[in-house]
């Protein structure tokens, strides 16, 4: 399979590689001085992120390495669009002249800078913000700036992460896995779950009212027979929703008792497999189910290990539709890729 051989490093290196990763470095591949990060994104025309972090270090830097910088599409990003360097801040010898030379605090706190070559600024110090939003908006900048295209994987994952706020709303429809697809297809709409409510079939929707507003929400579920009743979360949006839907089908929310086959049209694929963001399982689930290629809302690793999956079905793969951590979900399908592959398909490359 071309996917499979196209993979460019050795499967088998690169997980216990993470496993001796201090935890304050998460799960990406750093280059740990600044000048031969330098010279790698010189050669491979890329902007440098640095990792200014304490090693050992507190509980802020420990999560920030757990949290941020474990999330596979987070760890992907970085290592295929820049060049990470990492530089401890509480060390001695190259850490410390590096630290010196960008005038940063030792014994601080994760700060994350984006520059160029010649270590001149790309986007804003990063400091005090420890979120995946924080990193993915700083990334995007930097993108943007050097009039790079921003992969729509990462697109997608700044949606997910990016919203100021966010509402919920839950729809009654003829049948939920149908309106489930739909109503995941809409941009704003970041997670979905099909289940009962009030005697109904239902979808409980997650959205950015920055992006859709909650009227504009229901009016598109409407259009697509996805409204037949609407279960307001307050007496705002029971309004709105009543004016929209009609007099009468408007009721109060309540509890949603999640259907055991979620995320249908994924789940009768191979790509159930595939550890997938709650807005990327959204959308392939929608897109699979209005018969489109899934393929663009998906990030290059994760197109390879789709691949691996469907060379060695019986591999002993389990559904991670809905899987509460990403990055161990990611973890335990490596674990089964590695003893997967085989002979010469042992130095065959994929995400970790």
């Amino acid at each position: 399979m071309a996917a499979v051989a196209a993979m460019s490093m050795a499967l088998c290196e690169q997980i216990p590689a993470v496993a001796d990763h201090p935890r304050e470095l998460g799960r990406v591949s750093w280059e740990r001085d600044f000048g031969r990060g330098a010279d790698r994104a010189r050669s491979e025309k890329k902007p440098i992120l640095m990792l200014f972090q304490e090693v050992p270090g507190c509980a802020t830097c420990v999560g920030y390495g757990q949290m941020v910088l474990s999330h596979p599409l987070v760890v992907e990003a970085i290592e295929s669009l820049f060049v990470p360097v990492a530089i401890y801040n509480n060390g001695g010898g190259e850490d410390a002249a590096t630290l010196k030379k960008f005038r940063e605090p030792a014994w601080n706190n994760p700060v994350v800078r984006i520059v160029s070559t010649e270590g001149s600024e790309i986007a804003p110090r990063l400091a005090g913000d420890y979120s995946i939003r924080g990193l993915l908006s700083a990334m995007s900048t930097a993108l943007r700036k050097l009039n790079r295209p921003i992969p729509p994987y990462l697109q997608l994952l700044a949606e997910e992460y990016g919203a100021a706020r966010t509402e919920r709303g839950t729809f009654a429809m003829a049948c939920f896995w149908a309106g489930e697809g739909r109503l995941g297809s809409l941009p704003g709409v970041l997670s979905t779950r099909p289940g009962f409510s009030g005697g109904h079939e239902v979808v409980e929707v997650v959205f950015n009212p920055g992006t859709i507003p909650y009227d504009k929400l229901v009016s598109a579920a409407k259009s697509q027979g996805c409204a037949l009743r609407v279960f307001a979360e307050n007496d705002g949006q029971r309004q709105i929703a009543s004016e929209i839907v009609g007099r009468g089908a408007v009721e109060p929310a309540g509890t949603v008792r999640p259907d055991a086959e979620p995320k249908y049209y994924l789940s009768q694929t191979p790509l159930k497999f595939v550890p997938l963001s709650a807005t990327q399982s959204a959308r392939v689930n929608a897109a699979i189910g209005m018969g489109l290629n899934p393929d663009r809302f998906l990030s290059p690793r994760q197109i390879d290990l789709w691949a691996v999956v469907q060379r060695y079905p019986n591999a002993g793969w389990k559904s991670k539709i809905g899987a509460p951590d990403i990055a161990r979900a990611w973890d335990e399908v490596m674990q089964i890729a590695a003893r997967a592959l085989t002979g010469k398909e042992k130095q065959v490359s994929i995400l970790r």
